[in-house]
């Protein structure tokens, strides 16, 4: 553990900083302005508007690179042991970076309220590892910009090619620094599971935090505290990926943009999925184990992994056990989690012969919260019967749903508009989905029935082509 308990110490704008003596939920946003670093601005305290995006260096495989996250979302002391770049880092000999370079030329600040945070995502992308052609308009998806029009925003990017060959590029290719423990006033960072279990059991009031993006809003908005804080950063065990011809494991606490970049033979709808998951500055830090162990009925990695037959690794004090998705959840923002016991990984039966599809229906088609999110995984036989269905919802319940009775309404049954009806029939009689903001219980149930059929058009396009 670092020997100051009450320190966090990082690297900002290549040279180390400490911080010393704050509270635990002081985000990485306010330490930065207390700082005179005032490019990051707030705007919404929840990772929507992006105007107080950052970046860090994350691990690469044997190099590194530049990740925009959302700095309000981070506790100060998640930021311990990182790299961090605001954008006052970015002008280096008295010229300004391309990415800021182009934003002006292109006209894309009007009031420049979010501009800080929009150039700081456009940096990540120009130094993305890989990259090929211009930079994509949609690296900036996490930021909004309210007076411009994203037009303008949108040419800045397409105006960029190859970054220079520069001391950020020359960061690049060497590691991200590896996290060590850490212990400060309510918070601690453990580097194995026993330890983090251990940390657990000592203090049953602790809170464990993983990417912090769920966290960070209740933090801001809704002004939970909590008396300890323990944070998965640091546990390699956590950040595991694997892949053998029988299932994908995946660490809990592993962002879903590494996993994007691990799962090489990913199904196509794990991208579908990943593309309508939030923003890429939320990807960046949100983890699997993270939105399934909040239990949100509208999250939307449940649905998809229960589409798959998700299996569940926990540990806890008595141990080690595996739970599938489907028994998981137990109630409105409860789960089969014992005291004290944690997610260590998700592991997925790798997919054979089944077409598999993810839709969400919500206000805007990306970055939104979903009124339904729906996952389907369907086998034909050879004889266009249905062999296999699994069909999962959020929205339309109280938790998460596999539709168990529309599945056995379809067994063995040929696969055409006359089986779809059936399985809409089945999906009347039992969803039983709640009125709010978002959407009516009617609608929510038309719009879970239409889902279907766009399952059956899809398959029938998919054949033909």
């Amino acid at each position: 553990m670092s020997a100051d308990p009450s320190e966090t110490t990082f690297v900002l704008n290549g040279k180390s900083v400490s911080a010393c003596g704050l509270p635990p939920q002081t985000t990485l946003l306010d330490f930065l302005r207390s700082q005179g670093l005032t490019g990051a601005k707030e705007g919404c305290a929840e990772g929507e508007c992006g105007a107080c995006t950052v970046v860090f260096v994350a691990e690469h495989g044997s190099a590194s690179a530049f990740r925009a996250v959302n700095s309000c979302l981070m506790f100060l002391p998640m930021a311990a042991g990182h790299e961090i770049y605001t954008v006052e880092s970015l002008k280096q000999k008295g010229e300004l970076a391309a990415a800021q370079r182009a934003m002006a030329e292109m006209g894309g600040s009007q009031c420049g309220y979010c501009t800080p945070g929009f150039v700081m995502s456009l940096f990540a992308e120009h130094y993305r590892p890989g990259r090929q052609g211009p930079c994509d308009p949609e690296s900036m998806s996490g930021n909004l910009c309210r007076c411009t029009g994203y037009r303008p925003i949108r040419d800045a990017a397409l105006l960029l090619g190859a970054p220079p060959d520069d001391e950020f590029r020359e960061r690049l290719s060497r590691p991200a620094r590896r996290l060590s423990a850490v212990r400060s006033e309510g918070f601690v960072r453990p580097t194995t599971v026993d330890e983090c279990l251990s940390e657990a059991r000592g203090n049953p009031d602790a809170k464990l935090l993983a990417g912090g993006t769920d966290l960070g809003v209740e933090s801001n908005l809704r002004f939970r505290r909590w008396k300890r804080l323990i944070s998965l950063d640091a546990i390699a065990e956590l950040r595991e990926f694997s892949e053998s011809k029988e299932s994908v494991k995946i660490g809990a606490a592993l962002p879903l943009t590494d996993i994007a970049e691990r799962w090489a033979h990913a199904p196509g709808a794990f991208h579908e999925w990943l593309r309508l998951f939030a923003s890429l500055t939320i990807r960046n830090r949100a983890t699997l184990g993270g939105n399934l162990a909040t239990a949100s009925p509208i999250g939307d990695g449940a649905p998809l992994l229960l589409a798959w037959g998700a299996v569940l690794h926990l540990a806890g004090p008595n141990g080690r056990r595996t739970v599938t998705l489907d028994s998981f959840f137990t109630a409105y923002r409860r789960t089969a989690l014992e005291l004290g016991e944690m997610i260590t990984a998700i592991e997925i039966p790798q997919p054979t012969n089944m077409f598999t599809r993810f839709y969400k229906m919500a206000k805007r088609r990306m970055d939104d919260i979903s009124t339904v999110a729906a996952a389907f995984a369907l086998e034909l036989d050879s004889s266009g019967r249905v062999r296999t269905a699994r069909f999962a919802f959020g929205g339309v319940a109280a938790t998460p749903v596999r539709a168990v009775t529309a599945e056995e309404a379809i067994i063995g049954q040929a696969w055409n508009l006359a089986t779809v009806r059936r399985a809409q029939s089945a999906l009347a009689r039992t969803l039983r989905p709640i009125s709010d903001h978002r959407g009516s219980a009617d609608y929510r149930v038309e719009v879970s029935k239409s889902l279907v059929e766009k399952l059956w058009w899809d398959l029938r396009e998919e054949a033909a082509a």
